[in-house]
């Protein structure tokens, strides 16, 4: 299992949310490129990166913080947040992203995410964000009546590379994840599953990784801010 430490980009500097909240940010870092570097030296695999302005926004909006990230490592990252179009899919992927996140277009315009996985194979996520079971859109801002496995199921057979599913409720929250949530969307969808929200220590991530579902990833993000996780005995610990 893949652990992705989590940068996410708020006016330009490393910040969490507490369960979505944009006003409820803590900024950890103003460099976003010296975070990437301190994740890449601590051994790394991936970066998950998220435009938190850009997903309310609907386009780019931190696009300078994360092309410096891109200049700073050549660890594979990964980006979601207001990338609702084909133009902006194909210019991040030219600028040396290794995969895009498709969260809310996933919902409102499936097409688009079956013919970005179909033109870039292995590039493409689709980003499912819920709470209580149902899909949030739009920076989490608003709620849909779609269910979490109804949307995954839908991408079965779109080549999509990966589906990182966030319990909005867990996020920066430091409660531990939804370990039954993600292991049943696991066994529900033959896409490889990304956890994310909630990961606050050693004991969660291996909780995930022994939930009897074969979970690709996790993401993890306060938690290593904060010193509760530290990143390279984790990793150390995934490869046991």
């Amino acid at each position: 299992m893949i652990l992705y430490p989590a940068i996410d980009l708020k006016d330009g500097q490393c910040v969490r949310l507490y369960k979505g909240a944009m006003e409820k940010a803590t900024v950890f870092n103003d460099n976003p490129a010296a975070q990437a570097r301190s994740f890449a030296d601590q051994g790394a695999e991936w970066i998950h990166l998220v435009d938190l302005n850009g997903a309310f926004a609907g386009k780019p909006v931190n696009a300078g913080a994360v092309e410096s990230i891109l200049a700073a490592v050549d660890v594979p990252c990964q980006l979601g947040g207001g990338i609702r179009d084909m133009a902006t899919i194909e210019a991040w992927l030219s600028k040396g992203l290794r995969r895009v996140i498709l969260g809310t277009v996933a919902v409102e315009n499936p097409t688009l995410v079956r013919d970005a996985a179909r033109a870039f194979p292995g590039q493409v996520a689709v980003g499912i964000d819920a709470r209580n079971g149902r899909v949030a859109t739009k920076g989490w801002a608003e709620e849909t009546d779609v269910q979490v496995t109804e949307l995954a199921k839908a991408f079965e057979d779109a080549g999509v590379a990966a589906i990182i599913y966030t319990d909005i409720d867990r996020d920066g929250a430091m409660q531990g994840p939804n370990v039954a949530a993600t292991a049943a969307l696991a066994r529900a969808t033959s896409i490889p599953v990304i956890a994310s929200g909630g990961v606050s220590s050693l004991a969660d991530l291996l909780a995930l990784r022994d939930c009897g579902a074969p979970l690709d990833g996790a993401i993890s993000g306060r938690a290593l801010y904060d010193g509760k996780l530290d990143l390279a005995e984790a990793l150390m610990a995934l490869k046991a």
